[in-house]
This record gives structure tokens, C-alpha cells and sequence, in this order.
């Protein structure tokens, strides 16, 4: 024979039990402070952009950039810092363009027989480019920019005649600085 085990009970709890839940309230402290003061947010401003001015472009990759300095930049960085920085950024241009050029002509000159497949190293070679720029760039982030609450970076955008060809520019962009009436 099997044996049954009684099911367990599921009476409702006491009535002391509930008077106790709901004794157990929380207590909400209420602002008695309707009269707020405005919150005013630094408004972010316009990055500095600089444009490429070197004789050779290869997919939108200037050979070297403009080293004058901006006047939107005074009181924020010394000039000699920023023509420092921008001949760094040069310095890397130079290696990286050139050799990318040759593989470019080396490229065209072989694109019908290869089907285009001759322009991969062109490729490849320009997401090098980039990726050696935005390392300079974090590197010049790190040791000065960024304490002075500027940023670089390496951003793509259009060209100033036609909206369908875009190019690499260097964007300085002014970091805002903390409010210091906004709490936590």
C-alpha cells in the first residue's frame, strides 16, 4: 500500500502578523524647499578643426596638416605647445603617407589584372595611418590636453565643396569644465 503525506496547510497568518507589516512604514522626508535655484550646465563648445595641407591625399589622409595657430585657442594652450603636438602628428603623416602613395600608384597600375585585389595593401595600410594618428593622439591626450581640458581626436567629415568625398581632420575639442553647484 502507498501512504499519502498530508499536503502542508496554507491558512492565512495571523492578525497580529499584518498589524505589525503594516505598522511598518517608511517615513519619506519631503524638501520643504520649493523655491529651486536654476542649474546652469556649461554649454559645449564648438571643437577647433584642422585641416589637411599637404600636397598628397590618399583615401581622405592628408600628407600633412595646417600648423598655424587658431586664434580660438588663446588663453588654452601656448602656441609652441600646439606646433609641438601638430608636428608630432606630421612627423607620422610623413612615414605612413608616403609609403602609402607608392603602394597606391604600385596599386592602380596592376588594379585590371588583379581585378582590384592589388588595392587591399592601399587599404590596409590607410587603417594603419589611422590607427598610428588616434595613438599620438591619446599619447598627447594623456601627458598635456587633458589636464589643460582639452581633447584631439582624428574625426572624418566631408569635404567643403561636395558633401560626397570626406576627409581626416584633427578636431581640438574644449572639454567643459565640472559645475560645481550640481550635486552628486
Amino acid at each position: 500500500m502507498s501512504q499519502v503525506s498530508p499536503a502542508p496547510s496554507t491558512s492565512p497568518p495571523p492578525a497580529s502578523v499584518l498589524s505589525n507589516n503594516e505598522e511598518q512604514e517608511i517615513d519619506v522626508i519631503s524638501s520643504s524647499d520649493d523655491e529651486t535655484e536654476p542649474i546652469y550646465l556649461p554649454k559645449e563648445k564648438e571643437p577647433v578643426v584642422i585641416r589637411g595641407v599637404g600636397n598628397i591625399t590618399v583615401f581622405g589622409m592628408n600628407s600633412r596638416f595646417n600648423t598655424d595657430y587658431p586664434p580660438e585657442l588663446t588663453g588654452y594652450i601656448a602656441p609652441e605647445e600646439l606646433s609641438a603636438t601638430l608636428s608630432r602628428v606630421n612627423s607620422v603623416l610623413k612615414r605612413h603617407v608616403q609609403t602609402s602613395s607608392r603602394w597606391f600608384l604600385c596599386g592602380l597600375a596592376f588594379c585590371c589584372c588583379s581585378l582590384g585585389c592589388s588595392m587591399w595593401p592601399v587599404i590596409c595600410l590607410n587603417k594603419r595611418t589611422v590607427l598610428a594618428l588616434e595613438k599620438c593622439l591619446d599619447h598627447e591626450n594623456v601627458s598635456l590636453y587633458h589636464k589643460l581640458g582639452l581633447h584631439w581626436s582624428l574625426a572624418r567629415r566631408p569635404t567643403e565643396p561636395s558633401d560626397r568625398l570626406s576627409e581626416y581632420v584633427l578636431e581640438l575639442k574644449i572639454l567643459p569644465k565640472a559645475a560645481l553647484n550640481i550635486p552628486d
